[in-house]
């Protein structure tokens, strides 16, 4: 696992809509927060987050659950958070408290077949909102949850394999979308995020930091902000730390720096080669040739690209007998894989 970059995605997570464009209190959008992952007090629904997920190792592989949130207050009319997180490195239940926030934390193990366990957590919120009182103050904001193995392996629920399909499909979970993080193959760290992700999600590097905006658009976002008036960017600074912290970031900037934010051209074959060595991974839904070749190693032959600028990759079955006839290039020993259907071997 890479610590900096779970953390990287998680912090980005945390703070997902917590300031919206254009950051200002006189903003109509921006006089509330817009807030994802709310775990509500015990009189509002929903009050409970819930995450299941695969866990491939011994049952008694440790396992270490962390869920981080917002808690929100008020200071001169004005929202503003702090940081939360419990930790947990055993099963069962458990409480926590914060000021006047109460709640209690479920971690379960169920083995469903040897060697494969589902792993529950359950976050619920025991805080009791006072008639006319802000719900949002009693509850968990931006909740997500990550959870770390040792000697275990996490099964993506996304991409699962086709023995553990069933079982995927079977885990519920509630207000939650589990992901794997790290660094591809790892299999060893689970973000439970309250907002729709990809397995192995990335800041992107050109990404000077986070703009705290829901489906931000870093180019776009920091060019508004450079274009506020004085008395705007004056009432951003007087609005918090947060946001003076983004103003000061943003007008910072390099010419060279605000240049990466125009766009950059990713090489989606994933740095692929000729001669490179691959597991063939293909997606679920795929032909005949995609059951049968499914796991086998290869050789890339070529990368090539269709009219519609899509990337396609040729490759020949390592043990395939007529493989020189696959590298030339003759029907029925030489197939096409998308790069992120590859997986190249070190």
């Amino acid at each position: 696992m890479r610590p900096d970059l779970v953390t990287k995605v998680a912090n980005s997570i945390l703070y997902e809509g917590y300031m919206l464009y254009p950051y200002r209190r006189s903003s109509l959008k921006n006089q509330h927060r817009w807030n994802f992952g709310v775990v509500h007090s015990s009189v509002i629904d929903p009050c409970r987050m819930v995450t299941e997920c695969l866990l491939d190792g011994a049952p008694d592989a440790p396992l270490t659950v962390e869920v981080r949130f917002l808690q929100l207050y008020e200071q001169d009319g004005w929202q503003e958070a702090h940081e939360r997180r419990i930790t947990r490195t055993n099963d069962g239940a458990g409480v926590f408290s914060s000021g006047k926030l109460k709640g209690d934390i479920l971690i379960t193990r169920e083995t469903l077949q040897p060697g494969l366990q589902k792993i529950r957590v359950e976050i619920t919120n025991r805080t009791v909102t006072e008639p006319g009182a802000n719900d949002l103050l009693d509850s968990l904001v931006s909740t997500h949850t990550i959870l770390t193995a040792q000697n275990a392996a996490f099964v993506s629920l996304l991409d699962p394999p086709e023995h553990l399909r069933e079982a995927a499909v079977n885990c519920r979970n509630v207000g939650t979308w589990p992901v794997l993080v790290g660094r591809p193959p790892e299999r060893d760290c689970l973000l439970s995020s309250p907002i729709i992700l990809y397995d192995y999600p990335l800041v992107a590097d050109e990404s000077p930091g986070d703009l705290f905006d829901g489906t931000e658009i870093d180019e776009i976002l920091t060019l508004r902000i450079l274009t506020l008036s004085d008395a705007e960017k004056e009432e951003v600074r007087r609005s918090g730390a947060r946001e003076r912290e983004l103003l000061d970031r943003v007008e910072s900037l390099t010419p060279e720096q605000l240049m990466k934010l125009h766009g950059t051209m990713r090489d989606v074959r994933a740095g692929l080669k000729p001669g490179d060595r691959v597991t063939l991974r293909p997606k679920p839904g795929g032909d005949i040739f995609d059951v049968v070749l499914k796991d086998r190693v290869a050789i890339v032959e070529s990368v090539e690209h269709d009219f519609e600028n899509r990337t396609h990759v040729a490759v020949v079955i390592e043990d395939d007998p007529g493989r020189d006839l696959g590298f030339m290039r003759q029907t029925g020993h030489r197939f096409f894989f998308s790069a992120d259907e590859l997986e190249r071997i070190a």
